[in-house]
Order: C-alpha cells, then structure tokens, then sequence
C-alpha cells in the first residue's frame, strides 16, 4: 500500500501534497495526544516527571491507578453514543452518519440504527463511560485497548469484542544519528520517547524484529508528544541521545526531509536522518472499535449495521479522495465530506479543507471489508487480530499497564451479510503482487546500505543447494515476519559467493599476461598490476580489472570464474527465496511473493576478502537477508489492498 508521505516526501521537498500529507498527520498528533493525555498526567502525579534528562526504563503505567475506580453499570437506554477520534479514519463515520446524529436518508439511517456521536480523544474518560454505561464502545489504536485490557476485562459484561478494523496509519518516525545506520545498531543506544504515546508501540516492534528487549536500550522519556518537552525537542538539545521517535512535522525540522540528511541548517540537526518510518512500517499502528459483550450478545444486528455502513463510507470517502489526488478536480461531494470534518473537528484542528482536512485523510490507509475479513479470519495473518493482540497484551504486561494478561473476543461477524447490507463493491481481498520485479533494483547498489532497515543472515555450505526448515525455519520465519510488519519494504535475499577461486585465476591470469607482478615469499606476498601496488582485499579494484578485459586470453579467465561465482550466488538467493515462499505455504501464513526478491552478489561484498583456510572460505558462503525501503513507485499502489 502506497503511503502519502512516501508518495510526496520521497524526493526530500515538500509538495503541496506533501503539505497536505503532514498537516493532516498533525491532526493525526492532537488526536494521540489528547489520547494519551489522562494517562500522561496520572503517570506524573504517580512518578517524579522523568523529563528529557530521565534514562529509567521503567515507569509506573498502571492504567487501573489512571481510570480510578469506577463501578460496571448497565448500558443506558436510547440513543446510543459512539466515540470517535480526531482522525481520518473516523470521518468515513461521519460521512455514513451524515453528521453527529444520524441524519435522515444518511447510510446509517437506511440501515435502521440511530447514534449519537460523541468526541472520544480522552481515552480514559472513554474508558469510564465504557464501564459506566454511559456508552457500550470504545474507539482507539489496539495497544490503547491493550493498555486498558485489565480494567475493561474484569467483569465479563465489559469484556471488550473487537469487531472493526478501520485503518492503518501511517506518518510516524524514528530519527537517528550516524550511530544508527541500521535497526540492528539500537543495543546500547539512549532513544527519546513519550511516556505512554503512540509510538511506545512501535518501538516494541522494532525492538521485536531485530531480537532485541526493552533492557537492551535505554529509553529517554518525555512528557510530550511534540514540541518543547517532546522527543525531537530532546534530540535536538542532548547530543547523547542518538534516536527520537517524532511525527512528521518535527521529523522534517530534524531532517529536512523523508529522504533527506540534515546539515544544520534550518533548525535541522546535522546528519540526522530517519531510520525507519510508517512508510515502510505499514502494519505498525491499527484502529479499531469494540463494544461491551454483554451489549453486543443482545444487538449483534446492530453491531453488523454499523460495520457495514462504515465500510459503505469509506468507500465513498476513498474514491473520493483518490479523485481528488489524481486530478485535483474541487468534488462538491468531496469538499462537502472535508467540510462536515471541519465543523465537528473544528476549524483550530482543521483550518482549511484543501490542505488540513484533505491532510487528514491522506494520512489515513482505509483497510475495507476485505482487510477486516483478513484481520479477524486470517490465521496464517502475521499482523492479523491474533498476533497483534498478543503483541499488545506482551507489552501492557510487560511493561507494567496491566498486572494480568486479559485479552479481547472477536465478534465473528457474517461478512457476506455485511456485503449486502452496505452495498459494497469489494468483497474479496485484491491480493496478487504489490511489488515490482525490480523494486530493488531502482537504486544504484552502492546506495543499498543507505536504504537498509535491518539484516540478518544464514550461512551454508560449500556446493549446497537446497534450504531445509527443520535447519532454516526460526530465520525463514524472520523473513516473513519482517515482510508482514514492514508491510512497505522488500525483504532483498542476497547470495554471496566466496571469492577463494576468483583469486586463485585471478593471480595466474595477471602473471600470465605479465600485467601483475608479485614479490615477497609465500604468505606474505605484494601485488603490483602494472607497476602499482595492488591488494587483493579489494574486491572492487579486482572486479573492475577482471570486466576491463585485461586478462581475457588467458588459459584460465578470471572473468569467466567472476561471472560463475555470481550465477552461483543468484542461484542460492533463488533457492532460499523459494523455500521461504514454500515454508510460508505449509505453515499456513500469508506472504506476498513479490516482496521476497533474490539478488546474486558474487564475490563482490566478502567477510574475509582474502580466504587463508576452509573456515575463512566458509564465512564468504551466506545468504544475508535486507529489508530495504524502495521507492513509493515500486509498490502498486491501492486502498481495500490488505
């Protein structure tokens, strides 16, 4: 799925569509941190504040100690109130509602059922209401229902059904210092972080998908999400710290850009960049709706009603928006969407329609009925409810939100009934391949670490073949989790040759032809090529004599062997990428064969440049898996994709 910020901020400037890209993911910003902010201020009231200088790992989280104590009533009669939240997602919500109450001839209303919309941005509040009764749903990302999984799942009539995926969000960063190159480097480092935010998440996956704990770094919490107090605002005062999870606006002042470095000017900070993003983090940050188990086991119909006149919405609102990207025709309906989110949001969260509530939208991946029908029924789904709430539940727990592990029921909705009832056009999952067969090859190759996210490899030995999962399956198994979380990077398999025999040619093809000269006794010999000297650690200077031509015509061509050694290693990458595909296949899991790219290296990137024995030869022989950001026009691009 193409993202906004990746489709506008790939180039490092800001577009207008950029601009409405980052505007809306700051309305993105007001709505987590009003979110966030009880839970916030209870943590300081409970803990000494932990500003930018603070290096604690732990805090006290507790969610029970924030909501306070607060008796389970019966759902009130009437009208019923749902919340929703100050983002793009919720205003296909509005749209199907026709406002804040259900308007005659409006989605909802032809469906039969009669709401109340009500602003739910104080997750907390949302809570107490929910145990209340004042309301019998809470709306939020599923690590906020997580963080509240011990209160709300107490009492089994308010044990939570999750019952509808609205989106993916994008437009959040982790900006790093030369220190981090790569996701792999964060052990040891100090990451600058808001206490119980949104982004609290995302580090846990990160930290997950290169097999690092929470011990295993050291956190700077802050008590804001942006601005003076915020993470960026640490980074860029404490040069000890070497990373900051931001959002889009204060990740442009630190950078200059998605794809840009900072020099200093500006404001930026000199060599900062962004590490990874929710461009390539795709399947970071859900949002969803639950509702209470006692009050969905008498009004299920109700509860199907409702998800299918918010998918009917979204359509509509996608279409819509996508119109109005492609071609920039004013849609009256459009505009009239943009201005209904303006009059409930309000003008200080929303100043402009074309930028700020358009902004809003664009930073808002719809998933549809077929992406909730893989989110909830998908069991080979690595990012599906299942695996995702454990996730969540892992981090509540562990880090101290919740003294139990109290998990969430599923509504098990009847998505053909649901088809009907909204009318919807997209019933079944588009699927295919989403990434062009050269997606890695759309940079030049020397460019590749700079795009890398993280590594890891596997070695083999000489002459193999063949990849088995009883020997690979916990590295193959890392491959398609990477793939499933980076839902917007390729997962690059790079076969490496070791290069032992190009240099044995290489040296009797050079002093054949009299164009190396050698000196010294064995083991410890210099190299001269054509009078200067030459040493054979480097791979490239070796390479590029070999493809010169300078040797051809020697008994034993080198330029034959290089070219060997690189179909070898092509062939490998091949092989494994066909047994990850296979792996993925028998265990049940879906992977997306067209993220999954092999690459033959050759000899031109060895561990040991210069093979002494069998064991340095053996290092050469891997296969080093990447998972590397490629450009917005590699990946097709699609809502309703999941």
């Amino acid at each position: 799925m193409a993202h906004a910020l990746e489709q506008t901020l790939g180039d490092g400037r800001t577009t207008d569509a950029g601009a409405h890209a980052l505007k809306g993911h700051a309305q993105r910003v007001l709505a987590l941190l009003t979110v966030v902010a009880t839970v916030l201020v209870a943590s300081l009231v409970l803990v000494p504040a932990a500003r930018a200088q603070g290096t604690q790992n732990t805090q006290n989280n507790s969610f029970a100690a924030v909501v306070g104590n607060v008796p389970v009533g019966e759902v009130q009669q009437g009208t019923v109130q749902v919340p929703f939240i100050t983002w793009g997602g919720d205003v296909a919500t509005f749209v199907a509602n026709g406002g804040l109450k259900t308007a005659p001839g409006s989605t909802f209303a032809k469906l039969g059922i009669d709401m109340q919309l009500v602003n739910g941005d104080d997750f907390a509040q949302q809570v107490r209401n929910y145990l209340k009764g004042t309301s019998p749903f809470l709306r939020g990302e599923l690590r906020m229902l997580a963080l509240a999984s011990e209160v709300v799942g107490n009492d089994p009539r308010t044990k939570p059904v999750v019952f509808l995926q609205l989106t993916w969000s994008a437009g959040d960063h982790l900006v790093g210092r030369p220190t981090i190159a790569t996701l792999n480097d964060l052990r040891g480092k100090r990451i600058a972080l808001q206490r119980n935010g949104p982004h609290v998440g995302m580090l846990d996956d990160i930290l997950r998908s290169v097999r690092l704990a929470w011990s295993d770094i050291t956190v700077v919490w802050c008590d804001k999400l942006t601005g003076e107090g915020g993470p960026a605002d640490a980074f860029r005062k404490d040069a000890t710290i070497d990373a900051a999870f931001v959002i889009s606006p204060d990740m442009l002042g630190l950078t200059g850009g998605l794809e840009s470095t900072g020099t200093g000017a500006e404001g930026t900070v000199e060599n900062a960049r962004v590490v990874v993003s929710t461009a390539q983090m795709s399947r970071a940050i859900a949002d969803v709706y639950a509702v209470r188990k006692d009050w969905f086991d008498k009004n299920r119909a109700w509860v199907e009603k409702f998800v299918a006149g918010y998918f009917s919405g979204s359509e509509r609102v996608v279409e819509k928006r996508n119109a109005f990207v492609q071609s920039g025709t004013r849609d009256t309906e459009y505009f009239a969407m943009l201005q209904q989110a303006q009059d409930i949001l309000g003008k200080e969260v929303l100043p402009t329609l074309d930028v700020d509530a358009h902004g809003l939208l664009l930073d808002a991946s719809f998933v549809g009925l077929p992406g909730n029908k893989g989110f909830f029924t998908d069991k080979g789904n690595l990012d599906g409810f299942d695996a995702k709430t454990k996730a969540a539940l892992d981090l509540a727990v562990g880090q101290g939100y919740a003294k139990i592990r109290a998990g969430f029921l599923t509504a098990n909705l009847d998505y053909d009934n649901i088809a009907k009832l909204g009318g919807l056009r997209f019933v079944t999952a588009q699927g295919g391949e989403r990434f062009t067969a050269e997606a890695i090859d759309a940079f030049p190759s020397d460019a590749l670490d700079d795009k890398t996210l993280l590594s890891f490899t596997i070695a083999f030995e000489p002459n193999q073949e063949t990849f088995d999962p009883a020997v690979y399956g916990p590295e193959f198994l890392r491959a398609v989790q990477s793939a499933s979380t980076f839902g917007s990077a390729v997962v690059a398999v790079r076969g490496h040759a070791d290069p032992t025999k190009v240099l044995v040619d290489f040296v009797r093809a050079g002093l054949e032809k009299k164009v190396l000269t050698r000196t010294g006794t064995q083991g410890n010999f210099k190299y001269f090529y054509k009078g200067k000297e030459l040493s054979l650690a480097s791979a490239d200077e070796l390479q590029a004599i070999i493809n010169s031509g300078a040797l051809d015509g020697a008994a034993t061509n080198p330029r034959d062997t290089l070219q060997a050694a690189l179909n070898l290693s092509r062939a490998r990458a091949e092989a494994v990428r066909d047994a990850i595909v296979l792996f993925a296949k028998d265990q049940g899991l879906r992977l997306d064969k067209s993220q999954i790219q092999p690459v033959g290296v050759g000899v031109a990137e060895p561990v040991v440049p210069t093979p002494r024995n069998a064991q340095d030869a053996k290092q050469n022989m891997r296969v080093e898996f990447r998972l590397v950001r490629v450009p917005a026009e590699s990946v097709k691009p699609g809502d309703f994709d999941y």
